[in-house]
């Protein structure tokens, strides 16, 4: 069978450190075009706009939408209107309701939507979930913090509404963790840090639980210089369960139980062709739910204005 022709649609950073290599590794998919205003790849069709894209590509059979994610409910509705498979980078949108109605559109058209969480395809994720289906949690203590001057050069949608602000690597951590314990949680308190210029928090904590109690305590920081931290400890009745590299490594009271390099979009791309090959949608929206509560819930606390 021919590959399907994918369409990337916003070419900045995570699409050419991830999507394009990932792409290129994966049977059964192809980069067919581009749809970016300031973008271009040699040797690939470009387009200018996603209604371009569109108008004058018929043979494009899916797209992934790699713009902020304030505008990707409307993107993902032309698509999908124009027939097309939709993947969307995480998190799908930019508030928690904007995404029901694009479900229903899929689904009432037989197209796929997959809204990605690329941290479940960490190689430490189904190993720790399959221990913890048949070890109970205790305790879980998160800390996600990096740079966001390194990750997000200059990108400031990121502190714009909508743009999550230190969610933006938090809801991997929050992906990780609803995906691995084996109770649905809920959020009990928070404190969200906003800088004085900013409209999106740059430090987060947070405090979950579930229906028997669980304590689940996180800290997210968008300023960590130096070594980055991106790590789920949880003390189960088998051990000290530690996730660590976001999901790269996996260690058992300090044994370690997986050590592999970084295959997370090869993972989501596979998936996406499994899903089209299927006829189906794949829209898990607990990770978005959880920050959205945060929104809801926390309190505010000021921060120190931020600059690039």
């Amino acid at each position: 069978m021919n590959p399907i022709r994918l369409a990337i649609v916003g070419l900045g950073k995570i699409a050419r450190d991830q999507h394009l290599p990932a792409i290129a590794r994966t049977p059964g998919i192809a980069l067919a075009a581009i749809a970016s205003r300031n973008a271009a790849l040699d040797g690939v069709a470009h387009f200018e706009t996603l209604e371009a894209l569109l108008a004058e590509a018929p043979e494009i059979e899916a797209v992934a939408l790699c713009t902020p994610p304030q505008g990707r409910r409307a993107q993902a509705a032309q698509a999908l209107a124009a027939g097309k498979h939709v993947l969307l980078e995480k998190p799908p949108g930019a508030t928690v309701s904007e995404i029901a109605p694009l479900v229903a559109a899929a689904r009432e058209a037989g197209l796929t939507l997959f809204a990605t969480w690329h941290s479940r395809f960490a190689p430490a994720v189904e190993p720790a979930r399959d221990f913890l289906a048949v070890h109970e949690p205790r305790a879980v203590e998160i800390t996600w913090k990096e740079d966001v001057r390194v990750w997000h050069p200059g990108q400031d949608w990121i502190f714009e509404p909508g743009g999550l602000g230190v969610f933006d690597p938090g809801i991997n951590a929050l992906s990780i963790l609803t995906r691995i314990l084996p109770r649905p949680l809920f959020l009990t308190g928070a404190t969200l840090a906003f800088p004085e210029n900013r409209a999106a928090p740059i430090a987060a904590e947070l405090d979950l639980t579930d229906a028997n109690g669980l304590p689940i305590h996180a800290v997210f920081d968008f300023l960590q210089t130096g070594l980055q931290s991106w790590d789920i400890a949880i003390d189960s009745e088998g051990g000290r369960l530690l996730l660590s590299a976001g999901g790269a490594r996996l260690t058992l009271d300090g044994a370690v139980l997986v050590d592999e390099r970084e295959a997370e979009y090869a993972g989501i791309y596979r998936h996406f062709v499994d899903l089209i090959g299927r006829g189906a949608c794949d829209v898990d929206l607990a990770p978005l739910g959880h920050v959205a509560d945060a929104f809801m819930l926390g309190r505010r606390a000021n921060a120190a204005p931020f600059s690039w």
